[in-house]
């Protein structure tokens, strides 16, 4: 395979590349969750913004796009379709399914094997695909034994409806049992500069090669107010706050796959620069420090 040197045109490509099983991504993605509605709920104030937004990160490299059925409920996965099918070759497009909505901000997890069945068939149908190339259980449902949704998980791949799977909101342990059922490429826990409780999970991803997908991933709290480490770092480096987070996470591990959303071109393409930014050692270190130190 040829490959060539990342673009100014392109920034995400300097981000570098992971392997999520045979599927090979940018380690800067793009997460479809904003271009809904107020509390997730319902479409968006500006569609054709959120088809401009999807459009343009596929513009400037990015072959990650997250997703799930619950954001809108339904809305993302069918702006993607309505933005970028047919879709071009190398562009991913992960989503999930266990998580049902009954208003604005309010989550459910259903992890009842029909239902997950169900999801993924309206998942395929309504993203225009034959098959998802990566299925993420939003979450571990309680009250439904555990190997019945990981198994449902392997059922789905093995009828070539799903050719990846990962998991959401999830422990070590949790992972562990999983992989016994079902070979798992990424989990997707919540992860920032001044939040690391899921350090150890990642530090397990790392060591088995499975891609860390953080979420809330731009979160710096008080460490970006004036003359604070994340806006000292910014301005040494002619970057923005969000840059310097983004900036950060990639140099925390090869796994990290950030996945930032918005749902405008302006704020994507100033995300997607970030993976221009290059923190030195020290700057990584203290931006480490007074992050651990807000915990």
């Amino acid at each position: 395979m040829t490959t060539t040197a990342p673009t100014a045109a392109r920034p995400i490509e300097h981000s570098g590349t992971f392997a999520l099983g045979d599927l090979s991504v940018h380690r800067l993605g793009y997460g479809a969750m904003q271009i809904t509605g107020p509390g997730v709920w319902g479409p968006p104030k500006d569609p054709a913004e959120a088809v401009r937004v999807l459009r343009r990160a596929v513009e400037l490299g990015v072959n990650l796009i997250d997703t799930a059925d619950s954001y809108g409920p339904e809305v993302s996965e069918g702006l993607i379709r309505q933005a970028l099918h047919p879709y071009p070759a190398g562009l991913v497009i992960a989503t999930k399914a266990g998580l049902t909505r009954t208003g604005p901000g309010k989550w459910h997890p259903v992890g009842r094997p029909e239902y997950l069945r169900q999801q993924c068939e309206m998942s395929l149908r309504r993203l225009g695909l034959d098959r998802i190339d990566l299925f993420q259980l939003h979450r571990i449902d309680p009250k439904v034994p555990s190997d019945e949704q990981f198994g449902l998980l392997r059922d789905l791949q093995q009828e070539g409806k799903v050719r990846h799977v990962g998991l959401s909101e999830v422990n070590v342990t949790e992972i562990e049992a999983a992989r016994r059922v079902v070979p798992v490429v990424t989990v997707q826990n919540r992860y920032n500069l001044t939040d690391r409780q899921s350090e150890s999970v990642l530090e397990f991803c790392q060591a088995n090669g499975i891609g860390f997908i953080p979420w809330f991933p731009i979160a710096s709290g008080g460490l970006a107010r004036p003359g604070a480490v994340v806006d000292r770092v910014a301005r040494a480096d002619g970057a923005t706050p969000a840059q310097v987070a983004l900036a950060w996470l990639l140099r925390q591990s090869p796994v990290m796959l950030p996945i930032p959303g918005t749902s405008s071109v302006t704020h994507l393409e100033e995300n997607c620069a970030a993976a221009t930014v290059r923190l030195t050692d020290e700057q990584v270190e203290e931006l480490s420090h007074a992050g651990a130190c807000t915990e």
